[in-house]
């Protein structure tokens, strides 16, 4: 059974997700808060195991909606199951939240509770800033495999094919999961992409090799399976070959990542770009403490919470 904090006494945003207390968000959001002065504004985490009963949600969403100090969360891990479990208890959900079954943002807005989900900006924000503009064009065979089918990888899928890019699109999106149901899930969400997609059941990391082994020159490859974060491992086995010229990004930043580290013993021989979620962590947490405490966070300020956290 989840564990909840006191009642709050003061402002106090939360961090729903499984090992909360070895995130660097711990010590940083004392200094952000200061920074963007938000005054004596807390943060807190919450640990759910993996798949939890629907109580564990239930009972943590309906503690931070009654508690008048407690004003959001952040959600990681379990973005689809508390969805899920608790998607009734909230006044409002935003379309992207609606349309993939999913929330990693809490808030409260004149008396409602109210839930986003986040990703797909944060994540098209994250792959803004090392995908080089005209990628696609100059690898017009160049496809994307991603592996896992949370939100974080319908949510970078639908990015890669929006509009607003024009013909600089991939020619293909594999989506890559161990469990039939919720790659099911998937198909039904992505089916109308206006990238061909391919859907894939690998409940095995050698499944996972072989379609990323017959990926054309210049493809993405991105790990959106949590594995290297909160469990270790890789979904991938250290024998599978990366694309020549290839863009590989690791969604996480700290754990054992060996997703990150297949990659960068092939770094040089495939000339391969290998990017860490840093980047994402921090678009990922400005855009929810955005949300939760009603301040706006771009331009010099992200800037600002960007070096601070680097340093």
């Amino acid at each position: 059974m989840v564990n909840l904090p006191s009642k709050a006494d003061r402002p106090t945003m939360y961090f729903i997700g499984v090992t909360t207390t070895q995130s660097s968000i711990m010590r940083l959001f004392p200094i952000w808060a200061e920074a963007l002065g938000l005054k004596d504004a807390c943060i807190k985490g919450i640990d759910i195991s993996i798949h939890a009963p629907e109580e564990d949600y239930r009972r943590t969403v309906e503690f931070i909606k009654n508690d008048p100090l407690s004003l959001g969360a952040l959600v990681t891990t379990h973005k689809i199951d508390l969805y899920n479990a608790c998607k009734d208890l909230f006044d409002y959900l935003d379309p992207y939240a609606e349309m993939f079954g999913e929330l990693s943002s809490i808030s409260k807005k004149d008396g409602k509770l109210c839930g986003h989900a986040k990703d797909p900006i944060s994540s098209g924000l994250a792959m803004d800033a090392f995908i080089p503009q005209g990628h696609w064009q100059k690898y017009p065979e160049a496809e994307v495999c991603v592996l896992g089918a949370g939100g974080s990888a319908l949510a970078i899928s639908a990015y890669l094919a929006h509009e607003k890019h024009g013909e600089d699109i991939p020619a293909r999106i594999h989506l890559n999961n161990r469990s039939a149901p919720r790659l099911a899930e998937a198909v039904c969400i992505l089916q109308n992409l206006r990238v061909p997609m391919s859907f894939h059941l690998c409940p095995r990391p050698e499944m996972n090799d072989k379609i990323v082994e017959k990926l054309p020159e210049g493809s993405f490859v991105v790990n959106a399976t949590g594995l290297g974060k909160d469990r270790p491992g890789s979904p991938l086995t250290d024998a599978c070959r990366f694309p020549k010229n290839g863009l590989i990004w690791e969604l996480n930043y700290r754990g054992t990542l060996e997703f990150m580290h297949q990659a960068e013993r092939q770094k040089e021989e495939k000339n391969l770009w290998v990017e860490d979620g840093w980047t994402y962590f921090i678009h990922g947490w400005t855009q929810v403490i955005s949300e939760v405490f009603h301040i706006d966070i771009t331009g010099e300020r992200l800037a600002m919470c960007d070096r601070l956290a680097r340093r």
